[in-house]
């Protein structure tokens, strides 16, 4: 039976690669969505490449090398949902290979499942009929055929079909697939990578002569649908309620807060570096033995490391069970009261040379004492808490600085950024614990990875998918709120904005009935295209129209970097005429490719 090296593997994995690189517009131009957006195939592509160059640069190619260099030149390069899917499945199939020096069909078997079960973990609520079906396809295969006398070759080539052919099926799963005649972007990419592989290997290692495939009809081709729910477990939507209008207040002073009202006294971090397995079962007893001594507990578990944070009145026990599944680093206990103290004695003693400050000097020495002092400040103590968004377009960038981001990463709909520009934006913070707001859908997964990734710092991912919802979040971080509670409100706060986006399609399709052409202005009301038309401005003032109800108070235009202030300030004319009660305000956001946001409060 032929088996493959750790030299072969590599070099599949490159064909694979460049096979996906060859193919990326035609894997884009499945997308169902014809907005001009960074597409699945531009992610997968620069998700694995991202792993090619590193599979490139290893001096001494053994199985653990090449497996370590997939994986991790995946993890940091992965882009959009589907480059993180792609790579969870590629740290999967890496977890079992690189135990092995050869790979035989069981252990390539062995390997795709724990591919997929590695995938299906990291997305919160998987889908069906996307990569992740085609995947569990290419497992089930695999599994089926691991313990048949096959050959390496046949082997491929009989998942590959199989997958190919769940593939197909897939408009079957997601009415939306069928409506715009494509199979899903995702699943395509994935099978791309596997038959350049394939023919890789047929180039270097042919089929046995004689060799056949085995009868593959136990393998059930229709159990891939998604389950449907019944509808007694339907429940009706609550009434919505009456929103009030926010006013956005400044942030209580620090002095406000009590030091007896902390009631767990010790932040704890530490990293347990595992000396035995640590299963779910392993994480589930860890986390209840935590609760039961402190709060604000986070247990993120990778393949050699626990990553365990606490606020508890007893660190030592907490370090004594963690001995339990091997050594510690990175040890970090901090008294928050001792902490909370020194913050009220800075802040009286800033706020007295302050008033000093303003009796005695001018302005100019005013700012130098004032600079010395954060400067100072800087160099004693780590702030608490800093800010990461994604962002596209000078004019949105500068208003979440001026609203405390601390990193703003060029990206969004044109370009998604990578988990490794996500880890670079952690590592320039010097704060303890740091908010990431995505603001797009596609990018939300890339964040989540960079914050398992990231081993000394607590970074929480605010799961915003637009712009507007990435502004609402941010306002909504008051520093005399817990961890906890930030996290809480600027999530439920940001769902109380509607997000609109006016665009232009790139190809002809169909979706939910509505026939589109290429060209058409496209107005996209929380990520649902509801209105189409020839002139920008029209459909922007029918978008707001439909976004608009007896609730809203707010309607915010944010005009991109190929419209005018002009045009802009007559589009919010035409909207406060039609809704002589609706507030209607106008910011230059510099975005490309989209030519307004709004967002409607």
């Amino acid at each position: 039976m032929d088996t493959l090296d750790a030299k072969l593997l590599s070099e599949l994995f490159i064909a694979g690669a460049d096979a996906l690189d060859a193919k990326k517009e035609y894997v884009n131009d499945l997308n169902v969505f014809p907005v001009p957006d960074g597409d699945t195939g531009t992610n997968m592509t620069m998700t694995i490449q991202s792993a090619a160059k590193e599979v490139k640069s290893i001096s001494r190619i053994s199985m653990e090398t090449v497996c370590k260099a997939i994986s991790t030149g995946s993890l940091r390069g992965a882009r959009g949902n589907s480059g993180v899917i792609l790579s969870q499945l590629l740290r999967g199939f890496t977890k079992v290979v690189k135990e092995y020096d050869t790979i035989t069909p069981s252990v390539c078997a062995e390997a795709f499942e724990k591919a997929v079960e590695t995938a299906y973990k990291a997305v919160m609520k998987p889908k069906e009929g996307t990569i992740l079906t085609v995947a569990r396809a290419g497992a089930d295969m695999a599994s089926f055929l691991g313990d048949t006398d096959i050959d390496i070759t046949t082997f491929m080539e009989t998942v590959i079909e199989h997958m190919r052919d769940v593939l197909n099926q897939t408009p079957d799963m997601l009415p939306v697939l069928k409506e715009a005649g494509v199979v899903d972007s995702g699943g395509e990419g994935l099978l791309v990578i596997l038959e350049g592989a394939y023919a890789k290997l047929t180039s270097v290692m042919p089929k046995p002569d004689g060799a056949v495939k085995p009868d593959v009809t136990a393998v059930k081709k229709g159990s891939y649908a998604p389950k449907k729910s019944s509808d007694s477990a339907k429940k009706a939507a609550p009434a919505p309620k009456k929103k009030e209008r926010k006013v956005y207040q400044p942030a209580k002073p620090k002095s406000d807060i009590s030091t007896s009202d902390i009631k767990f006294g010790y932040c704890t971090e530490f990293i347990i570096i595992l000396e035995q397995e640590f299963d779910d079962r392993n994480e589930e007893e860890l986390k209840i033995f935590l609760e039961a001594i402190g709060d604000s507990i986070v247990v993120v578990a990778d393949d050699e490391i626990v990553k365990v944070h606490v606020h508890t009145n007893m660190p030592g026990i907490a370090l004594q069970k963690a001995l339990t599944y091997g050594s510690l680093s990175k040890i970090k206990i901090d008294n928050m009261r001792e902490e909370h103290e020194e913050m009220l004695a800075l802040e009286k003693e800033k706020a007295e040379a302050e008033k000093a400050s303003v009796e005695t000097a001018d302005v100019e020495t005013t700012e130098v004492v004032e600079e010395a002092e954060v400067v100072e400040t800087k160099k004693e103590f780590s702030k608490p808490a800093g800010f990461i968004t994604v962002s596209a377009g000078a004019g949105l960038s500068e208003i979440f600085a001026g609203i405390g981001a601390d990193v703003i990463i060029e990206g969004g709909q044109t370009m998604n950024p990578s988990t490794e520009d996500m880890l670079n934006a952690i590592d320039n913070i010097d704060a303890e614990v740091i908010y990431i707001m995505p603001n797009n859908s596609n990018i939300i997964l890339t964040a989540e990875q960079a914050a398992l990734l990231t081993e000394d710092k607590q970074v929480i991912v605010i799961p915003s998918k637009s712009i507007p919802q990435g502004i609402m979040a941010l306002i909504n971080y008051m520093p005399n709120r817990s961890v906890e509670d930030n996290q809480k409100i600027m999530t439920e706060e940001m769902k109380n904005v509607k997000t609109g986006s006016v665009t232009y399609s790139v190809r002809d399709t169909v979706i939910n009935g509505r026939e589109i052409k290429q060209g058409d202005i496209m107005g996209i009301a929380d990520s649902e295209i509801v209105n189409t038309g020839a002139q920008v401005m029209s459909v922007v003032a029918e978008l707001a129209d439909h976004m608009i109800d007896d609730d809203s108070e707010l309607v915010t235009l944010y005009y991109g970097d190929s419209t005018t202030e002009d045009e802009a300030e007559l589009i919010a004319s035409k909207i406060g005429n039609a809704h002589p009660d609706i507030e209607v305000e106008v910011h230059y956001g510099g975005q490309p490719v989209y030519y307004y946001y709004l967002s409607v409060e």
